[in-house]
């Protein structure tokens, strides 16, 4: 089966919305980019950035205010 650039496109839409999907009712966090940001997402929807001093330590910075 060939499928053109559109159908591409649908499968992976779908596919992502998907494994979003199953990872919330896991409870599971989704990690991902952001306008350049590092973002994380908990199972409630709650969005976080992620950022690192410069001493490499890691800090969550709530987007959800």
């Amino acid at each position: 089966m060939i499928i053109n650039r559109t159908q591409l496109q649908e499968i992976l839409i779908k596919a992502h919305q998907y494994a979003r999907l199953q990872a919330k009712e896991a409870g599971a966090f989704i990690y991902y980019i952001k306008d350049g940001k590092r973002i994380r997402e908990d199972a409630q929807g709650w969005e976080f950035e992620i950022i690192f001093d410069q001493a490499g330590n890691r800090q969550e910075l709530d987007l959800h205010d």
